[in-house]
C-alpha cells in the first residue's frame, strides 16, 4: 500500500468491509460479544481463508473512522475487534484512540505481518507460513493461535510459541475444511503437550458471523 498518509488521512479514514455486533467464535475470548470492525485488503492469502472478499482493498473505498466509532459505541458490549483482511496494513492509531477514549477494549487480530500501530488490550497473532510474522509483534502478542491443516503444522506451531512470551496463552485451531481429519489429532497433541489450548471455530456451529 503506498500514500497512506494521503489516502487514509492519517488514519482517520480506514476501509471498511463491515462492521457488526456478534459473539466471538474462536480463542481465549470465544463466548465473548464484541462488536467487530473488519478492514479490507491483505496480502497473505491463505488459500483456506473464509474472508477471501476482503484481499482486494479497491473494492473498499476509506470511510470515516469517527463514523465507524459510533455505531460501536451504539451497542451494549465493550469489546471491540479488529480484523481483517490484515489490519496490520494501516494506521491504526486514530481508531484505537477513540475507542479506548470511550473505555471500549479493543482485540485485534493479526498475521502479524507488518509491524503494528495503535493500543490494543489484547493481540490474538495467527501466523502464516507463506508471510510470516515481523519479530516485533511476537512480544506484544497475548494470544498464539495456529491454524492446522496438515501434521506437519505443528512442527510450525513450536516454532512459533518460541518466539512468543511466557504469558501469552497458546491455541490450535483445526483448519474448517480439515476439521473431521485432523480433530482428534489435535487433541492428542494437546494431551501430551498441555501448554497448548484447543479453540474451535464456534461461530460456524452457532451459524452466526
Amino acid at each position: 500500500m503506498n500514500n497512506h498518509d494521503d489516502l487514509f488521512c492519517g488514519g482517520r479514514k480506514l476501509p471498511l468491509v463491515e462492521d457488526f455486533y456478534t459473539v466471538q467464535g474462536e480463542g481465549f475470548h470465544t463466548g465473548k460479544p464484541a462488536y467487530f470492525i473488519r478492514l479490507g485488503g491483505c496480502d497473505v492469502g491463505c488459500r483456506w481463508c473464509d474472508a477471501k472478499m476482503t484481499w482486494n482493498p479497491r473494492l473498499f473505498p476509506p470511510v470515516e473512522v469517527d463514523s465507524i466509532v459510533e455505531r460501536a459505541c451504539s451497542f451494549p458490549a465493550q469489546a471491540i475487534v479488529i480484523t481483517g483482511g490484515e489490519p496490520s496494513l494501516y494506521p491504526l492509531d486514530y481508531l484505537t484512540e477513540q475507542l479506548a477514549a470511550r473505555g471500549l477494549k479493543i482485540f485485534l487480530e493479526t498475521s502479524g505481518a507488518h509491524p503494528l500501530s495503535g493500543r490494543f488490550d489484547w493481540i490474538c497473532l495467527s501466523p502464516k507460513k507463506q508471510q510470516p510474522p515481523v519479530d516485533s509483534v511476537f512480544a506484544c502478542a497475548s494470544e498464539l493461535k495456529i491454524i492446522i491443516e496438515t501434521p506437519d503444522d505443528f512442527r510450525w506451531a513450536e516454532q512459533n510459541a518460541a518466539k512468543v512470551t511466557p504469558e501469552c496463552m497458546l491455541y490450535l485451531q483445526p483448519e474448517w475444511s480439515r476439521y473431521d481429519r485432523m480433530i482428534a489429532e489435535i487433541v492428542e497433541y494437546a494431551k501430551a503437550h498441555p501448554r497448548w489450548n484447543i479453540s474451535v471455530q464456534t461461530h460456524k456451529y452457532m451459524r452466526i458471523p
